[in-house]
């Protein structure tokens, strides 16, 4: 191949952000660059880009402020060469703590990348990356007899220890660009010796420390391919991941060499029938190595199940792939659908924002919405008192139907969401007016009255277009008022409705109220036609199909 220089092509470079995520999307991206020029950004990408930012600042303002005399902060403002120049200079001079140093970038290998701080190895000599991320990277957790303690730091005294305290969550991502920054420190004679690099996540309590020998080949190798997509030398095909649903090329297309437009991805997919649309992410991979490209090749399958197909029952995926070709939206696994029904029942749905709070919990009573909102623009005590208004309600309308003789049950849909900030409350807001004790909350997401409708579908239909609520609900027959509505969306919406860019747009609170309205009416619907309390031919037992319809193999 032509050197590109030479032929008067531009090298393409790479950070560490291209080494997760959709091959296909880093190839667009580099072969057709102009095409997003001046697009709209992903509203829900630039509110977590600007709260990453926001974070980044906040820790290094606090690191700073610990030790003024031991940093050098690299000029943000200055052209990319220069910050690189300046970074060199303070590892040349043996610095203790450079904040938001920039490496220089490699021609060659095509790496460019920078650190938010360059900690100097004392002991070894070197430079340990350390990144700053808006992620959580350890969990709680009780002091126990375990195989695996994560190894963590103080933040303002390097010295690492194993960690009791705290599970590890898993962040490839996080690894793969220690792992990245490790390799440029290398290329300089600059990387630590200890084969180590450092996270500061979104609680900022502690540095959770990676042992990167054991990603360095990964990351090799993932380079090697990432790199040669980018300057074209390996070919790349859509697929269908999770990072379609905010990709612009899931609806967008590009020009070829004839200046034709090209297929977006959705339009590709659908045309050559491809095998993600059913199986998504890893499964798709599985299948086409036994030569399952297609929707069809899947559903016509025969023989034993693939030995290395680790994702639930091959019936069930075959059934998908038949299901999804029929038109069917849904597949009953069971004879008779049930979900268990209460004499007195509430759905709840929140809305947060970020990680920096729930500022809304709504909730349906006998065809009666009741919300427990708070407009302080968060994170804001008064997510307190709303949160605890809630707890008091829900706690209130359980224990007048006990006493009354009558059962009670509350539904949401996706329980993970709920469950995470009643704990995440429960914890911060202890004490005030209203709050239950962790253990409290444990005891109610733990029993029978908490329903989790998600788990339901996910137990009884095989879901061919996804299992999310705007999925499965329109089959049950319900419909959004807002055609825009969405979690994304709910991130704009929100902004507007508190006033963080502007004035408080009380439209968009309206806004806010009537989507999470039609989310818990929809938890409704889905659970009367999933489970009628009289017989009806409205209900999944009639309209669905189930699995014997579609040949499932025995």
């Amino acid at each position: 191949m032509r050197d590109a220089a030479a032929a008067g092509t531009p090298r393409a470079f790479v950070d560490a952000r291209a080494l997760i995520g959709c091959r296909h999307r880093l190839h667009l991206n580099a072969a057709h660059p102009d095409v997003l020029t001046g697009m709209a950004e992903d509203a829900g990408v630039r509110q977590r880009r600007d709260a990453a930012s926001a974070h980044r600042a906040a820790v290094r303002d606090a690191l700073i402020a610990a030790d003024p005399d031991g940093w050098v902060v690299i000029d943000p403002g200055l052209r990319a060469g220069e910050r690189a120049e300046a970074t060199m200079r303070a590892c040349a001079a043996g610095t203790h703590h450079i904040w938001g140093g920039l490496l220089p970038q490699e021609p060659d290998t095509g790496r460019r990348g920078g650190s938010e701080v360059l900690l100097r190895d004392l002991d070894r000599g070197g430079y340990i990356p350390v990144i700053v991320v808006n992620h959580k990277v350890t969990d709680p957790r009780q002091p126990e007899p375990a195989d695996f303690h994560p190894t963590t730091s103080d933040l303002y005294h390097w010295d690492p220890q194993p960690d009791p305290h705290r599970k590890l969550r898993q962040q490839p991502r996080d690894q793969q660009r220690l792992a990245h920054l490790y390799r440029m420190l290398q290329r300089h004679g600059l990387a630590s010796p200890a084969l180590v690099g450092g996270v500061i996540g979104y609680h900022f309590d502690r540095i959770l420390v990676h042992d990167l020998a054991t990603v360095l080949a990964d990351y090799d190798l993932r380079y090697a391919d990432r790199i040669a997509v980018v300057r074209g030398e390996l070919p790349t095909v859509p697929s269908k991941v999770p990072e379609c649903r905010q990709c612009p090329w899931w609806s967008r297309g590009a020009e070829d060499e004839d200046g034709r437009t090209t297929a977006s991805c959705a339009d590709w997919l659908a045309q050559h029938r491809d095998v993600s649309l059913v199986a998504p992410g890893s499964r798709a991979e599985v299948l086409r190595g036994h030569g399952v490209l297609t929707i069809d090749d899947l559903a016509a399958w025969v023989g034993e199940d693939p030995e290395d197909w680790q994702h639930g029952p091959f019936d069930e995926a075959v059934v998908t792939a038949r299901a999804w070709l029929a038109g069917a939206p849904l597949v009953r696994r069971v004879d008779k659908v049930w979900v268990r029904r209460a004499d007195v029942e509430v759905d709840v749905d929140l809305e947060s924002f970020q990680e920096y709070g729930a500022y809304l919990w709504g909730t349906l009573l006998d065809g009666q919405y009741r919300p427990f909102v708070t407009w302080d623009p968060l994170p804001t005590d008064d997510e307190s008192r709303s949160f605890g208004e809630f707890w008091t309600w829900l706690m209130t309308v359980r224990a007048e139907a006990v006493a009354a003789g009558k059962t009670f049950a509350a539904y949401c849909y996706s329980r993970t969401a709920e469950d995470k900030w009643l704990y995440e409350s429960a914890r911060r807001f202890a004490g005030r007016p209203g709050v239950p004790t962790v253990e409290q909350v444990r005891a109610f997401v733990d029993g029978p009255q908490w329903v989790d409708m998600f788990q339901a579908v996910s137990d009884q239909f095989i879901c061919p277009n996804g299992k999310g609520l705007k999925k499965i609900a329109p089959v049950a027959g319900f419909a959004w008022r807002d055609a825009e509505a969405g979690g994304e969306a709910s991130m704009g919406w929100y902004r507007r409705a508190v006033g963080y860019d502007d004035e408080p747009d009380l439209g968009q609170r309206t806004r806010l109220l009537e989507y999470n309205e039609d989310d818990v009416r929809a938890t409704m619907v889905l659970r009367e036609w999933m489970h009628p309390r009289e017989p009806t031919r409205h209900c999944a037992d009639v309209e669905v199909p189930a699995l014997a319809d579609f040949g499932a193999r025995v």
